[in-house]
């Protein structure tokens, strides 16, 4: 794991919330930790409903949170899955994500392994629909 503090903080907030993931279907504990401009960070867990469709992402959890608080700028995402392997955000998660996100904001993945990966918002979702395409039509 990188020394940089700030990025290890980032993945044990992330690891942290995801042991109060309510996955009872998937087994799949996932927690996400997000920063917003200033500096401040929220935090959410994946929730699932017997009615799959009703369940909710850990990233879309997190990004309610800040939103709820007045809060609307994220500058980083983190997301942390129990996994060897690194897990990257559904679809669903990603639309989300472009209401609140510019797309050089930075997204890591963190897993069980010591590595992560940071890419930018924009190696996830290249062509992104935006709120800009609501505006521009005739």
């Amino acid at each position: 794991m990188n020394a940089d503090p700030a990025i290890k903080k980032l993945r044990e907030s992330s690891k942290a919330v995801s042991v109060h993931s309510y996955s009872p279907y998937s087994k799949f504990k996932i927690g996400a930790t997000l920063v917003i401009k200033g500096g401040k960070t929220f935090s959410g867990t994946n929730v699932e409903n017997a009615s799959f469709g009703l369940s909710m992402c850990a990233e879309r959890n997190a990004i309610f949170q800040a939103v709820a608080h007045g809060e609307q700028q994220i500058e980083t995402m983190a997301i942390y899955s129990p996994l060897k392997t690194h897990v990257v955000p559904c679809g669903v998660c990603l639309q989300v994500m472009i209401e609140f996100m510019q797309m050089d904001s930075s997204i890591y993945l963190f897993c069980e392994s010591d590595d992560y990966i940071k890419e930018p918002f924009s190696y996830f979702l290249p062509h992104p629909f935006l709120k800009e395409s609501l505006l521009n039509r005739d």
